[in-house]
């Protein structure tokens, strides 16, 4: 009962807008105190701070966001934009092919959903418009594009969770890489449909010429060899995430500097950038995890799984309840929120149904993806809303709405075939 209390309480302060990271520690030290008393629980909150800011596996974080800074500031989003723009923008819906590309490209580097569409909609959304595309689908294909920031790695999303479950983040990564091509397929597919359906919304942009696609292709050529070193350091076994994302921020310097982007004042911004975001992320993260803790001691999750052992509920049962959770959440909470609140008490529960964890990570992050862009709420939504304040809200939602389908279908297909997610890891 003390347990649904604090649940209750902390999704009250977080509707007052309380931060979360006051909410979900206060909260948890709040219940640790009832359980165990006011040392231990002060002792785990000193013990739980320290330890998380001193840890390896978190380095990655501020490292990788270092890296997304790096990249921003130096321009290479306008120009991975306009190399691929180059390549396909004359095909019918191109231009919105071309920005799905782009934000799969950006993510890959930035790691944020709301990042990646907020930066997206400056670069995107004039010259789609310029081109005669309609507002409803400029928006939704920018909304929909940010979304592949939470999965793409390397995905601040995947680092939580692994962190959270003590699941191996390289492997996380790995496993996320073909989920996350699935899904940039399944929204250039949904951009055809929308293109025959709806031609006069998505039409042919300009062709380029053999010496303008031969520069693309070196421009391109400079992205992939920084993605492919990163991700490929991981998956072969040459670097840890850690020290992978360290690699990436000498190589995005590298980058910039090659390219003549480079300068002091560029770097302080992103440094800058960097520490106030890290140590958003540490309290976030520090708070949740006593929040965990607090779950844990009470037993809960525990007397969930016994529950829906009465319930007669199956392991997609199960995961079906949780995946409509997710998407419910998602009409109040960020991702990042949503990923530290429910974790600690999901987790438990499909891995003594047996479920495999990284396939687990992967579903759950799949699920808060759709639910950033799912009405009412939709909070990618929001953000093109507040970048674009020209657009009405309904235009936005209603441009979304094919890629929330794309999205289900691609769920369902990872839920379905977990091999999608477990082949490059096995």
């Amino acid at each position: 009962m003390i347990i649904l209390i604090t649940f209750v309480v902390l999704f009250a302060l977080l509707f007052l807008r309380v931060p979360i990271a006051v909410a979900t520690g206060s909260v948890g030290v709040l219940g640790l105190a009832y359980y165990q008393g006011w040392g231990a629980a002060l002792s785990q909150l000193g013990s739980i701070a320290s330890e998380t800011v001193i840890s390896y596996e978190f380095a990655v974080i501020p490292l990788f966001i270092l890296m997304g800074n790096i990249v921003a500031k130096s321009g290479l989003a306008e120009e991975l934009y306009a190399a691929t723009y180059a390549l396909i923008g004359h095909m019918r819906g191109g231009l919105a092919i071309t920005t799905i590309g782009a934000c799969g490209g950006f993510s890959t580097f930035c790691g944020s959903s709301f990042a990646t569409a907020a930066t997206m909609s400056k670069i995107a959304y004039p010259s789609m418009i310029r081109y005669g595309y309609s507002q409803e689908v400029a928006t939704g294909v920018i909304a929909a594009g940010g979304t592949l920031g939470i999965l793409i790695p390397p995905s601040i999303a995947l680092v939580f969770y692994g962190i959270i479950t003590e699941t191996d983040i390289g492997q996380l990564f790995v496993a996320g890489v073909i989920p996350g091509l699935i899904g940039i397929v399944m929204y250039c597919l949904a951009i055809i449909v929308i293109s025959y359906l709806k031609p006069g919304s998505c039409p042919s942009g300009e062709k380029a010429t053999f010496k303008e696609r031969f520069a693309a292709i070196r421009q391109l050529w400079a992205f992939t060899m920084l993605v492919s070193i990163v991700l490929g350091g991981i998956y072969f076994g040459f670097f840890s995430p850690t020290e992978s994302a360290a690699v990436g921020v000498v190589g995005a310097i590298f980058l910039t500097f090659l390219r003549g982007k480079f300068d002091w004042q560029r770097m302080r911004d992103a440094l800058e950038d960097s520490a106030v975001t890290s140590v958003s992320l540490i309290a976030i993260l520090i708070g949740s995890l006593i929040f965990a803790n607090l779950v844990n001691v009470s037993n809960f999750p525990y007397d969930v799984v016994d529950w829906i052992d009465s319930l007669g509920f199956g392991l997609l049962g199960v995961l079906f309840v949780i995946i409509a959770i997710y998407l419910l959440l998602g009409a109040v909470l960020e991702s990042i929120s949503m990923l530290l609140l429910t974790v600690p008490v999901f987790y438990p529960i499909v891995s003594s149904m047996g479920m495999d964890l990284i396939w687990f990570g992967i579903v759950v992050v799949v699920a808060t993806e759709i639910s950033l862009i799912s009405p009412p709420v939709g909070l990618n939504c929001f953000v093109l809303k507040s970048v674009l304040p020209q657009v009405e809200l309904k235009t936005i939602f209603k441009g979304v709405f094919p890629f929330v389908i794309a999205d289900l279908f691609r769920l369902a297909l990872i839920v379905l075939v977990p091999s999608i997610s477990l082949i490059l890891v096995q």
